[in-house]
């Protein structure tokens, strides 16, 4: 959530942010106005709290009639006012929740993803001398995906990947934490964004897939739009995540931690859940949009004055990885009226996949600079001695699922075979998938 301070000074600036990322700029002017109440009726109870005891401390010494009748009626005065504080209290921090964060000065303005803008494109889409498959079709001729078996055990919108599907899998996590927990090549990537710049290496975590809805609804994951979305559990006040920076965000959730630890950077592993609700009738062949997926996924923790540069480089990282594997991508600026409610800024990477003929999303960046840390309380102890809250960046490392879609639709051959990208191979112990 922003700053109350910030708002009450930016009013109008706030309110424009919210029209822009299509919010009821309503909402700011009903803030403000709780707020007003509120910090009065805070200093109401807080000036007879200290009244209260400046008596109490006189009634221990002295039991004074007089004295003894102004305690007890303090006492109901308090009675009264503080749960209409608290009422107040959890008004407010609603109405903070549903206030959107600033845009940087650098996010295109737009009204949805119409607006968004190509800023690169890197590589040729794939030119074939036959008729190109979707990854369903190669996936079912190899015999790697299977979606008609789990549409009998589970339903619509999952797959079983089978033999070399699920060892592309494992080849592409262990690719993604051997590259980030690479120190010279980290370095690299770094010194590419900015010469000089943190090559601190990745700390590898397989995070809990779930998160109580509290937690869920301090990491501004958890609005009554999002609800729709996410596997609730009631009965255990849990929800499965929808991505591993879920619960890997909250992971210093209620700390202050000295600034010689930053930056301090995850890659996290996890299964992913979505209802895809809303989504009735888009992508509901092969394994583009299901309720079930694998992801790597970035999180990282900076100081406030480099949270922009970091997520330049989990750019570069993310380029750094896909450029690798050999795939075809455009980097895209997100615009204000597409954008997550909490980012800053939002970029995404886009890859080529000739079964759809077009680029799909694969890979995203969401700068959110202070606004998770406030409601999460994660903060930095400065060497001066200040205290500041942190700035929180998430990025997509590997979305397995759609990666694997890319390259059994880059890399198929006449023959129905696939070739294996070079930087698999290790992993994989093969060059190419062939019918068992």
């Amino acid at each position: 959530m922003l700053d109350i301070n910030y708002i009450r000074d930016n009013a109008e600036k706030v309110k424009k942010t919210a029209v822009q990322k299509r919010v009821d700029p309503s909402f700011v002017d009903k803030l403000l106005e709780i707020d007003v109440r509120r910090r009065k009726l805070i200093t109401d109870v807080e000036s007879i709290r200290s009244e209260r005891n400046k008596l109490n401390e006189q009634l221990r010494v002295e039991r004074n009639p007089e004295l003894i009748q102004k305690s007890s009626a303090f006492k109901v005065t308090l009675q009264e006012l503080e749960p209409q504080l608290k009422e107040i209290e959890s008004e407010y921090l609603q109405l903070m929740y549903k206030i959107p964060n600033i845009p940087l000065d650098v996010v295109p303005l737009g009204k949805d993803e119409s607006e968004n803008i190509v800023s690169k494109t890197v590589g040729e889409p794939a030119k074939f001398n036959f008729q190109p498959k979707d990854h369903l079709d190669i996936g079912q001729d190899l015999d790697i995906i299977d979606t008609d078996t789990a549409a009998k055990v589970s339903g619509s919108r999952f797959a079983y990947l089978k033999g070399d599907g699920a060892m592309l899998e494992f080849a592409l996590i262990q690719y993604v934490t051997q590259t980030l927990t690479n120190k010279d090549i980290v370095k690299k990537i770094a010194d590419s964004v900015k010469p000089g710049y943190s090559a601190k290496p990745f700390v590898p975590v397989v995070p809990p897939v779930f998160i109580r809805s509290e937690v869920f609804t301090r990491m501004a994951r958890l609005t009554e739009e999002d609800k729709a979305e996410r596997y609730n559990f009631p009965e255990d006040d849990q929800y499965l995540v929808g991505s591993a920076e879920h619960t890997l965000g909250p992971i210093h959730m209620d700390q202050t931690l000295p600034e010689k630890l930053f930056p301090i950077r995850y890659i996290g592993f996890s299964t992913s859940f979505r209802r895809e609700a809303g989504t009735y009738g888009k992508d509901t062949r092969g394994i583009i949009r299901v309720h079930q997926f694998d992801k790597l996924e970035m999180e990282s923790f900076s100081v406030p004055e480099d949270s922009k540069t970091e997520q330049d480089f989990l750019i570069a990282v993310q380029e750094y990885l896909i450029s690798g594997l050999g795939i075809p991508y455009q980097v895209i600026s997100i615009c204000t009226g597409d954008m997550g409610k909490p980012d800053a800024r939002q970029v995404d990477i886009n890859c080529w996949m000739p079964g759809q003929n077009n680029y799909r999303e694969t890979n995203t960046s969401d700068l959110m600079t202070d606004f998770q840390s406030r409601r999460l309380e994660t903060k930095v102890k400065r060497t001066t001695g200040e205290t500041q809250y942190v700035h929180m960046n998430d990025a997509t490392a590997i979305a397995i699922g759609r990666v694997i879609v890319a390259i059994l639709e880059n890399y198929q051959q006449a023959d129905g075979s696939v070739k294996i990208p070079a930087v698999l191979v290790p992993y994989m112990g093969k060059d190419v998938i062939t019918r068992a």
